[in-house]
Formats: C-alpha cells, sequence, structure tokens
C-alpha cells in the first residue's frame, strides 16, 4: 500500500514522522509521504525538516518516505508563486488542499491549484467539468480519500475523474495512527465511491507509477 497524504507534528497531525513512519509501516505500508499543511508563514520551516527526517528514516530501509507538503487554506492567486517556492526548498510531492465540502476553502483554489505545479488535488470536494478536464489536460492526480469529512464527495469525484479520463490516488490523509485503514478498507472505500475493480487497480498503479517517477 502507498499513502501519498499523510501529516505529522509539523502541522496538525498526533505523531512525529519516525513514529509516523512505523505506524504505517505496521499498518501495511510500503511508501508514504509526509505532506504536512504549509502556507507563507512556515513552508521554509516544515520543508528541510521533512527532508531531513525523511532521509534519515529511509537509511533503516524498512519504508520509504517521500518529503512533501499540502498547500492549504491559501489565497488562489498565491498557490502558483507557493508551489514553485516549494519545489525549490525541496519538495518531492506537492498537493493542494481542494475545495472540500467540510471545510470553507476559497472559491477558486480548485482552479489556481490544477493551473500550478503541482502533483495531487486533494479531495476536490464538488469539482466541476472544467477542473476535471483541467486535471487530465495537466496530468495532474484527483484524489479519492478515506478521511472522514472530506470522503463525502469521493462518488462525484469518481465521476468526473471518469467523465474526463482524469487519473486518480487513493489516499488516507492520515493524521494518526487509526487513520490508516489497509488495503481491503481502501478499496472499500474506493467501491463505495462507485469505482469498479479495473479502475481501483489503475488508481493504485498510479500511486505506484508516482513513486517510480521519484526514483529514477
Amino acid at each position: 500500500m502507498i499513502d501519498l497524504h499523510t501529516h505529522s507534528i509539523f502541522s496538525d497531525g498526533e505523531l512525529v514522522p519516525a513514529e509516523l513512519a512505523q505506524r504505517a509501516l505496521t499498518a501495511g505500508y510500503q511508501v508514504i509521504a509526509i505532506t504536512d499543511h504549509v502556507d507563507h508563514s512556515n513552508v521554509d520551516f516544515v520543508i528541510p525538516r521533512i527532508i531531513k527526517v525523511c532521509s534519515k528514516i529511509n537509511e533503516d530501509g524498512r519504508i520509504k518516505v517521500i518529503p512533501g507538503i499540502e498547500i492549504t487554506h491559501v489565497a488562489p492567486s498565491q498557490i502558483a508563486a507557493l508551489a514553485d517556492e516549494a519545489r525549490s526548498l525541496g519538495a518531492k510531492i506537492v498537493l493542494v488542499h481542494g475545495e472540500t465540502i467540510a471545510e470553507p476553502v476559497p472559491a477558486g483554489t480548485n482552479r489556481a491549484a490544477l493551473k500550478s505545479s503541482i502533483d495531487i488535488l486533494a479531495h476536490p470536494g464538488l469539482l466541476t467539468d472544467k477542473e476535471a478536464r483541467l486535471a487530465a489536460d495537466r496530468g495532474i492526480y484527483l484524489e479519492i480519500t478515506t478521511r472522514r469529512g472530506h470522503s463525502l464527495s469521493n462518488g462525484h469525484v469518481a465521476q468526473m475523474a471518469r467523465k474526463y479520463k482524469a487519473k486518480l490516488v487513493l489516499n488516507n490523509d492520515a493524521h494518526s495512527p487509526a487513520d490508516f485503514v489497509g488495503g481491503e478498507n481502501a478499496k472499500r472505500v474506493a467501491l463505495g465511491a462507485g469505482l469498479n475493480e479495473k479502475e481501483i487497480s489503475a488508481m493504485f498503479e498510479n500511486s505506484r507509477r508516482m513513486v517510480k517517477k521519484l526514483e529514477a
């Protein structure tokens, strides 16, 4: 299993990165990305520390940990520049906290994110046709999530991805040990979103391909 969206104590997660990785390993995950929430106040603080700890964890070799970030509640007009700054600081995976229906994310966040140099639009909520088409055209992954609240629009995201052939990934958005749901429960969430077996296999393969690309 792979989870490309997790949080440590560097934002609102419960665990230090080393324990986060250990908990993921115990739950059956081979790869995770630590993608703590950032805005302009902390991006230059968080990324170097995540890079350092990921390097140390990876020395052990039991689980691969990728340094990343999740741009969160930033004004849409500022997302592109912040994504570029995160890349320059060494973030390997860049997510944007999409327009989930569970939080008051600024309108226009999805569209601005999809025009930026990001990898994953997390829990994009009531994604529009234009946004789904843009994700497909730019090769940006849309997230199916197991996270409570954010998962309420999974079915809509799945439908829009199917309609416009946008690529999906499934993430836990883990903040605590219980959030690592494992392979079987992840598959159930995907089935509940209306995806079929073939689509679910392709979604899991998308995560593997992203990791392989980062390793190249």
